[in-house]
């Protein structure tokens, strides 16, 4: 039986290189939600000078509820990933991190704005007196909506987490769930055309995809050179040169 006194000094003087990249996808998962709240933000704040200034008053707050809901379940994601992941090119990472993240604010918005009617939460809470897409209970589109949703979200979990899945064909499931997001939420657009949801909805997608793709960035170096894969063209760091 081992102990810590036969471990080499390497091994006993930090975290192992793969719960260093978890550590490292979760930080870079905290800058993706600041910067999906800035990105937001920003893109919305020449409405308050501009026209009646709803949107100013209505999207900023509602998204950022939607970023405090979806924080646990991403920091939770976000680590298993990165302890189950190898590292991978920058330019890979980013587009796939902006790929997701726009899908997350797109199916978010729309998931919340559901929930919203579904529990006519505009009765319950101030923060939900805007209502966008009223018309919708009861229609084909509100019932298909969370089945849709569903299964967009398990095929993308199921082609983020796999191991033993080649990129083409994880690619091939993110698009199959990019498709079935996409078709949910232009149901309910559909059914209920509303200019200000519909605004709404397209900054979100926007603005989690500017943040998806810095989470990207930090999903390619998360870890450290322990974790290129073996046969990667990643390009190691060069030790730093002492000064003279």
């Amino acid at each position: 039986m081992s102990t810590s006194r036969d471990e080499p000094p390497e091994e006993r003087s930090g975290l192992r290189p793969r719960y260093r990249r978890a550590f490292g996808c979760l930080t870079w998962l905290y800058m993706g939600i600041l910067v999906f709240l800035a990105a937001n933000f920003l893109l919305v704040l020449p409405s308050r000078y501009l026209g009646s200034g709803a949107l100013f008053g209505y999207l900023p707050p509602r998204l950022a509820f939607m970023g405090t809901l979806l924080i646990l379940p991403g920091m939770a994601l976000a680590a298993v990933l990165g302890a189950r992941t190898y590292r991978t090119t920058r330019r890979r990472g980013t587009r796939v991190g902006a790929g997701v993240g726009a899908l997350i604010g797109w199916s978010g918005f729309f998931g919340l704005e559901w929930l919203a009617i579904a529990l006519g939460l505009n009765h319950r809470d101030q923060a939900f007196q805007t209502v966008v897409f009223p018309d919708l209970r009861g229609t084909l589109a509100f019932y298909a909506f969370v089945p849709l949703t569903l299964a967009a979200t398990v095929l993308v979990i199921y082609a983020l987490y796999s191991r033993r899945m080649d990129f083409e064909r994880r690619r091939r499931l993110v698009l199959i769930g990019a498709a079935l997001a996409l078709l949910a939420g232009l149901a309910v657009v559909a059914t209920d055309f509303d200019p200000l949801g519909d605004l709404g909805a397209l900054i979100s997608m926007v603005s989690a995809a500017v943040a998806g793709y810095v989470s990207g960035s930090g999903y390619a170096r998360a870890g450290g050179d322990e974790m290129i894969p073996p046969g990667a063209q990643i390009r190691r760091r060069e030790p730093r040169r002492k000064p003279r």
